[in-house]
């Protein structure tokens, strides 16, 4: 048998025996959300109160979740909004239940909100776990009014209800727990397989998002200069959260000091919001990326403001994840470098091999057909044969100058490479990731080169740059058009290259979206600032004059 709300009649033979099932029925349900609904259906059932709430209570007093029987879901979404716990509700006891019989005639007595239904009688019982009140059990409308065995019997059951939260507390904190560590490893197998640093950010994001069942996720970077910033968000209104720049003195930074997170009961009640981005959120937790001691970021994780507050296990768990996906990305870097070191001494083994094996065979080779040679000239050999074994002579010593040159390109690959064909074929990579080809020019003394260029002036250029800033200006170049085709959205995209006995200038243009110096990502556009600070020169990163961003570099030359 149900009862009309659909939930089962425990068959009694008197009140006391229906609490103690009621009790027991409570206890062994895990869930809270429907353990919280079963206390509110056993509390009416059992002292034949007409109508029964349970107001869950936050940090400051405030009703954050509210579970009701009795009344019907039409009549339930007329109310503006649960009880507030003020006038009669603030009457009720902290350590006692409270009965009043005639609501109307109480001092504290408010009147009714719009569309509440009039009730005559009152029980009020605090659900308290650990000292703290948890919540207010609400009943009213029994007929012929509520007496000291219904306080004693709904005191007794909230104390069971407290059980039951324990319990499902603990069990949610377990598969939390389990669910955490499973984010945790899917993040350091991800990082480990050699995935982009920026998509492992992604990642990172959107896992911590899921599994701490929040709205949003931010990953604040240290980013130009001494800014930290937002530079990897996701989940609702993740696109206005890029680039927002947190202050010195701020939370986030805080947290990033000293390399302890923090939780914060509600965005928006705090009183200094220096990101107003932020207000509109609810409860939040600060997670900091700790590496060697050092605070290399932090994550930060929002819910909205209907959601519950994070706890202590949440932001245990939070720090723990935070800080691996912090060592994860600093393995991850660690097996970069040594995939490259790995690559440079392949390629010193296979140039070792050429020199200490090809060459040496080819020169034996070349040796012999000499010998050859020289013995059939004594003979008065043929002037043809001769001529043939003095061609393949000339092929040998070719053979063996062309492996040398190999060998040299594979110890220094771009080591006589022109910086004029190096910038040219940074053109190339990026016509694949924009989808189109952008627009390259190159000057020398205000006068843009031609796409044939005389071999003088290749080497006056290479001559003014010098070999240290050429590497430099190769690899802003390549990183500006990175960054044009990750960001900008772009349809075109310029660069233009400037060069003369002072200084050297790279200005990337594009007419995409903007990004603004907030939105860098700290292994780009802060390494261009790096670059020019090395030369003493200069970065800057602005908007166009009508859409899009444009990337200027300078360093001066000697």
């Amino acid at each position: 048998m149900t009862d009309p709300i659909g939930y089962p009649i425990i068959e009694q033979t008197g009140q006391t025996g229906g609490l103690f099932d009621s009790a027991l029925a409570l206890t062994s349900r895990l869930d809270i959300t429907s353990a919280l609904q079963e206390f509110v259906e056993a509390a009416r059932r059992l002292t034949g109160a007409k109508y029964a709430a349970l107001g869950i209570l936050g940090s400051r007093g405030e009703t954050v979740a509210f579970h009701y029987s009795g009344m019907s879901v039409p009549d339930a979404e007329k109310l503006p909004h649960p009880p507030h716990g003020d006038g009669v509700f603030a009457q009720i006891p902290v350590d006692a239940p409270l009965i009043i019989n005639d609501i109307a005639s109480h001092p504290a007595f408010e009147g009714w909100p719009s569309y509440h239904p009039k009730m005559q009688n009152f029980l009020g019982v605090p659900v308290r776990i650990q000292e703290q009140v948890f919540g207010r059990l609400y009943l009213s409308d029994k007929q012929d009014g509520f007496n000291e065995a219904d306080a004693s019997n709904m005191s007794m059951l909230a104390s069971a209800a407290a059980i039951a939260v324990q319990n499902a507390r603990l069990y949610s904190e377990s598969e939390d727990r389990a669910n955490w560590i499973s984010v945790s490893q899917s993040i350091t197998t991800a990082l480990l397989e050699g995935t982009d640093e920026e998509e492992a950010l992604k990642l990172i994001a959107k896992k911590m998002r899921t599994v701490s069942r929040s709205s949003t996720a931010l990953i604040v970077l240290p980013s130009i200069g001494d800014a930290w910033v937002c530079e990897i968000a996701d989940g609702e209104d993740a696109e206005n959260m890029i680039g927002l720049e947190f202050p010195p003195d701020g939370r986030a930074q805080t947290v990033i000091r000293e390399g302890s997170g923090v939780v914060v009961d509600s965005m928006t009640r705090t009183r200094t919001m220096r990101i107003p981005e932020l207000r509109g959120y609810g409860p939040a937790l600060y997670a900091p990326m700790i590496v060697g001691g050092q605070g290399a970021g932090v994550i930060i994780l929002l819910r909205s403001r209907t959601q519950q507050e994070f706890d202590l296990a949440d932001l245990a768990m939070a720090e723990s994840v935070s800080k691996q996906a912090a060592l994860a990305l600093e393995l991850a870097s660690a097996r970069h470098a040594q995939d490259v070191a790995a690559q440079i001494d392949e390629r010193a083994a296979i140039g070792r091999d050429l020199h200490d094996l090809a060459i040496q065979q080819l020169f034996a080779t070349g040796m012999q057909i000499t010998a050859i040679r020289e013995d059939l000239e004594s003979k008065e050999a043929s002037p043809d044969i001769v001529d043939l074994l003095n061609q393949a002579i000339s092929s040998v010593d070719e053979s063996v100058k062309e492996i040398r040159h190999i060998v040299h390109r594979l110890r220094e690959p771009d080591a006589n490479v022109v910086v004029v064909e190096r910038l040219r074929r940074e053109a190339s990579p990026a016509r694949t990731s924009l989808g189109f080809a952008p627009s390259f020019v190159i000057s020398l003394n205000g006068e843009t080169l031609p796409q044939d260029v005389d071999a003088e002036t290749v080497a006056l250029i290479d001559n003014m740059i010098g070999a240290d800033i050429a590497d430099d200006v190769v690899a802003v170049t390549r990183e500006g058009l990175s960054n044009a085709a990750r960001h900008a959205k772009a349809s075109s995209v310029s660069v233009t290259v400037s060069i003369d006995p002072s200084e050297v200038r790279i200005v990337v243009s594009d007419d995409g979206v903007g990004l603004s110096p907030t939105q860098s990502r700290r292994s780009g556009l802060a390494n261009l600032a790096a670059r020019a600070r090395r030369h003493g020169g200069s970065f800057d990163l602005s908007r166009g004059e009508d859409r899009g961003a444009v990337i200027t570099w300078y360093a001066p030359l000697d």
